[in-house]
C-alpha cells in the first residue's frame, strides 16, 4: 500500500511516495524520477525489490515541479533536486541511503552522491547521468521537444477527458510498447501517467509539471558543465545501466557506448547494458526490471 510523506524543502512541502517498507526496514532506497514523470513510475521498481528483499524502504518523491510537488517553487536545477533528495534522507533519519535515477533522476542521483559521498552506499544511473550530444538548436524548448518529444509536447496542451490524455502519450511507440503488453507493467505505466493530469477551471485536464522548472531542468541535463561532471567524480559504488533504444523507440538510444567511454568514468562505476528495452521499458519490462533491481541490491 502506498503512503505518503510531505518533506519540507525550500519553497515549499515536498510529496514523497513510501512504495515499500516503513521505519522499520533495514535498507532506505531513494528513487528519483525522469524530467516530467514522478515518483509514481517507481511503482515497479518497488514492488521488485519488495519480492527480492522485504526489509528495503522505498521513497520516491514528486520532484519539485511536478505532480504532487507541483506547488513547491524554484529556483530549479539539477543540484536543487539534488539537495532535495537528501533532505528526505534527513526527513526519515537516514544515515546513508542507496539512491536510483532514471533518465533526469540520473543527473539528480549523481549530484548528489558527488556532493555527499558520505551519505550513499550504493548509486543506480539508468539510462541517464552522463553527457549526450544534444540536437543542433539554440531554443531551449526546442531541443528539449526533440530529446523527449510527446512528454515536452503535452505541457502547453489541455485534454477533454484522461482517455485523451492517455490516448496521446500512446503515440509514443516506446510508450505504447509498454501499455500494448498489458499486464501489471501498463497498468503501472498507465497510472504514473494519469497521477500527473491536473484538471483546470475550465474543466478541461493537463500536465502538472511546471513549464519553467522543466525546461531550467533540461537545459541543466543538456549543458551544463557542473550536471554532466557529477558521474564521473563519483566515489561511490555506482552502476550504469543503459537501454538500447531511445524515448521514442528509436536506435540508437539516449546513451551509447560511444557517448558513455567519452565520459570517462572512474572505477567506481560499473556500466552494464540491458538488452531489448528502451528508455521507459527499462524500467517496466520484466527481463530490464531484473537488472535495475541486480543493481540496486549491489
Amino acid at each position: 500500500m502506498t503512503t505518503s510523506l510531505r518533506v519540507p524543502v525550500p519553497g515549499g512541502e515536498l510529496t514523497v511516495h513510501q512504495l515499500a517498507g516503513d521505519e522499520r526496514s533495514d535498507r532506505t532506497v531513494i528513487a528519483v524520477h525522469g524530467i516530467t514523470a514522478n515518483g509514481l513510475s517507481m511503482r515497479p521498481l518497488a514492488r521488485a525489490l519488495s519480492a527480492r528483499d522485504g526489509g528495503i524502504r522505498v521513497l520516491a518523491p514528486d520532484v519539485a515541479g511536478r505532480a504532487c510537488s507541483n506547488t513547491v517553487t524554484g529556483p530549479w536545477g539539477i543540484g536543487r533536486h539534488a539537495e532535495d533528495v537528501m533532505a528526505i534522507a534527513d526527513a526519515v533519519g537516514a544515515q546513508t541511503v542507496t539512491v536510483l535515477g532514471h533518465s533526469m533522476g540520473a543527473y539528480v542521483a549523481a549530484i548528489a552522491a558527488s556532493r555527499h559521498p558520505e551519505r550513499f552506499d550504493r548509486v543506480v544511473l539508468v539510462d541517464g547521468g552522463i553527457a549526450f550530444p544534444p540536437p543542433p538548436g539554440a531554443d531551449i524548448d526546442a531541443l528539449l521537444t526533440a530529446v523527449i518529444g510527446p512528454a515536452m509536447t503535452r505541457l502547453s496542451m489541455t485534454f477533454p477527458d484522461s482517455d485523451a490524455y492517455l490516448g496521446f502519450m500512446a503515440a509514443n511507440p516506446a510508450v505504447a510498447e509498454v501499455l500494448d503488453a498489458g499486464g501489471t507493467a501498463a497498468e503501472d505505466l498507465r497510472g504514473y501517467l494519469e497521477h500527473d493530469i491536473v484538471r483546470r477551471e475550465d474543466g478541461s485536464l493537463a500536465s502538472s509539471c511546471v513549464l519553467e522548472a522543466i525546461r531550467v531542468d533540461g537545459g541543466a541535463v543538456l549543458t551544463e558543465p557542473k550536471t554532466l561532471s557529477a558521474a564521473p567524480s563519483l566515489t561511490v559504488p555506482t552502476t550504469l545501466l543503459w537501454a538500447p533504444r531511445g524515448l521514442m523507440n528509436q536506435t540508437p538510444g539516449l546513451l551509447t557506448a560511444e557517448a558513455i567511454a567519452a565520459a570517462r568514468l572512474p572505477d567506481a562505476v560499473t556500466v552494464t547494458a540491458v538488452d531489448d528495452c528502451n528508455h521507459y521499458s527499462i524500467m517496466f519490462a520484466d527481463h530490464a526490471l531484473r537488472a535495475v533491481v541486480d543493481a540496486t541490491l549491489g
